[in-house]
C-alpha cells in the first residue's frame, strides 16, 4: 500500500474562467463525428508532450449500443483528438470484483478501436493503490485510488449518460468512482448515515470524492443513454449527443438538462457545488450552440420506490447496493416464475444487503453481504452474483446467461 501527500488532481488546464465555465454539445453526426466536433472547441495544446488517461465506463461485459458502457467510437475520437494534439494516450478502467478489465474492454468494443490506434489498455487494479486523505470529507476521510490516476498528467472522464437508482444520474463526476481501487469502491455503498444530512451516504461520499478526483476534461456520451433503473437495469434511450467541458460539474449539469432533469435535484452534484467544487447553475454556464436545449429528450427517472415487487416473492432488502438490486431485478424478470420450481412453499423470501439481523428460515440469500445467514436457507455468493449463478445454485445445474455481464458492476 502506497501513501502519498497528493491531496487532489491538479486544476484543469482547459478552464479559462472558473466563474463562467464553457460546455459544448454536438449532435446529428454519429458518435465519432459528434465527439470530434465537440472537442474541436477545446484548445488541446496543453496536452502536447503530456500523458493523457481516458477513463470510459467500461466496467462490465456489455455490447456496444446497450447504453451500459461508453460507445467505442466516442473513445476512438478521443484517442485521435489527443494523439493529434501531441499527447501520449492510454485507456484505463477498474471494475468491481468479478469482472476482468481486459475482457470488458474486448466486449465493449473499446479494445478493437484501441488496437487500431496502438493505444494501451490499462487494468488499473493490477498495481497497489495510492491512499489519499480526504480532509474535508463528511462521509469518508480517505480513498484508495488506482495509481494511474495520479501518474498521468491529464484525466479525461468519458461516461455514458445514464439515470441511477441511488445517485439520480451517473455522469462525469460519478464515473470517477471507477478510479477507486478494486472493491474499495463498494465501500461507498456501505457507509452509515451522516449526522445532519438527509441525503444517502453514498451521495455525500461522491461529493467528498469529487474534491480529490475531479477530471481535467469530461466527454459525456449521450449517443445511447439509459433511463429508469440505471446504471445497468434500465432501458436504452436514443439521444445522439456528445457533451464536452472542462468543468465536470457544468458538463454534468448540461447533460442533466438534456435528460430533462436538473443538476440541482442530484444530491452529489448540489452538495459538491455548494462547497465550491464546480458550477451547476445553467445561468452561469456558457453552452454552445445556442439551441442546445432543443436536443433534450425526456429520460424516465429512477423509480422513487426501490421495492422489487413480484407475486408471492418477498424481497428483504437491508442496506444493499445498486449492483445487488440490479442483479435481483434482472433475475426475477428472467426467472421469476421458474424460481418456484425450487421451493416447497408458495411464498419465497429473498434477502440482499448487509443489514439483516435475522431472516426467515428457508430464505434465498443473495450476495456476500448475506453470508452470515447462509445456514438459514440457500446462499449464493458473489458481489454480486450474476443471475445465471443464482439459477445454477437453485437447480444444481450449470447455467450461463450472455446478458449476465450487464449487471455486474457499479463502478459507473
Amino acid at each position: 500500500m502506497t501513501t502519498k501527500t497528493i491531496k487532489k488532481l491538479s486544476p484543469s488546464p482547459f478552464i479559462k474562467d472558473t466563474g463562467k465555465p464553457e460546455v459544448w454539445v454536438a449532435n446529428g453526426q454519429g458518435a465519432y463525428a459528434n465527439t470530434m466536433a465537440a472537442l474541436a472547441n477545446i484548445d488541446l495544446s496543453p496536452v502536447r508532450g503530456k500523458r493523457v488517461l481516458l477513463k470510459p465506463n467500461a466496467g462490465r461485459l456489455a455490447a456496444p449500443g446497450a447504453a451500459v458502457t461508453t460507445d467505442p467510437q466516442v473513445v476512438a475520437a478521443a484517442i485521435d483528438a489527443f494523439n493529434a494534439a501531441g499527447a501520449e494516450v492510454a485507456i484505463g478502467e477498474s471494475p468491481i470484483s468479478g469482472i476482468n478489465t481486459l475482457e470488458a474492454f474486448e466486449a465493449t468494443g473499446i479494445a478493437a478501436v484501441a488496437r487500431e490506434r496502438n493505444c494501451p489498455l490499462i487494468d488499473m487494479d493490477v498495481n497497489h493503490p495510492v491512499q489519499v486523505a480526504v480532509p474535508d470529507g463528511l462521509a469518508i476521510n480517505r480513498l484508495f485510488v488506482c495509481p494511474e490516476i495520479f501518474e498521468y498528467d491529464i484525466i479525461v472522464s468519458i461516461p455514458v449518460m445514464k439515470m441511477h437508482m441511488h445517485t439520480g444520474v451517473t455522469l462525469a463526476i460519478k464515473n470517477m468512482k471507477g478510479g477507486l481501487w478494486r472493491r474499495t469502491k463498494v465501500q461507498l455503498h456501505m457507509l452509515p448515515p451522516v449526522e445532519g444530512y438527509d441525503e444517502k451516504p453514498i451521495n455525500i461520499a461522491i461529493a467528498d470524492m469529487s474534491d480529490i478526483l475531479r477530471p481535467h476534461l469530461s466527454i459525456i456520451d449521450g449517443t445511447v443513454g439509459m433511463e429508469g433503473m440505471g446504471p445497468s437495469a434500465g432501458d436504452a434511450k436514443q439521444l445522439g449527443v456528445i457533451v464536452v467541458g472542462a468543468d465536470p460539474f457544468a458538463t454534468d449539469a448540461v447533460a442533466c438538462r438534456l435528460m430533462s432533469t436538473k443538476a440541482e435535484a442530484v444530491p452529489h452534484l448540489y452538495l459538491a457545488a455548494a462547497r465550491g467544487y464546480g458550477v451547476i447553475d445553467l445561468d452561469k454556464i456558457t453552452v454552445s450552440p445556442d439551441n442546445w436545449q432543443e436536443f433534450a429528450v425526456p429520460f424516465a427517472p429512477p423509480p422513487s420506490n426501490m421495492a422489487i415487487n413480484f407475486p408471492n416473492i418477498t424481497v428483504l432488502d437491508e442496506n444493499s447496493c445498486s449492483a445487488c438490486q440490479s442483479t435481483l431485478l434482472l433475475f426475477l424478470k428472467r426467472y421469476g416464475e421458474k424460481i418456484f420450481d425450487y421451493f416447497e412453499t408458495e411464498n419465497v423470501h429473498i434477502a440482499i444487503g448487509k443489514g439483516h439481523k435475522k431472516i426467515p428460515l428457508g430464505t434465498l440469500c443473495i450476495g456476500n453481504c448475506t453470508v452470515r445467514h447462509r445456514d438459514r436457507g440457500i446462499y449464493v455468493k458473489g458481489c454480486p452474483p450474476v443471475s445465471s449463478e443464482i439459477l445454477c445454485v437453485l437447480s444444481a445445474e450449470p447455467s450461463f446467461d450472455t446478458k449476465d455481464g450487464t449487471v455486474n458492476s457499479d463502478s459507473d
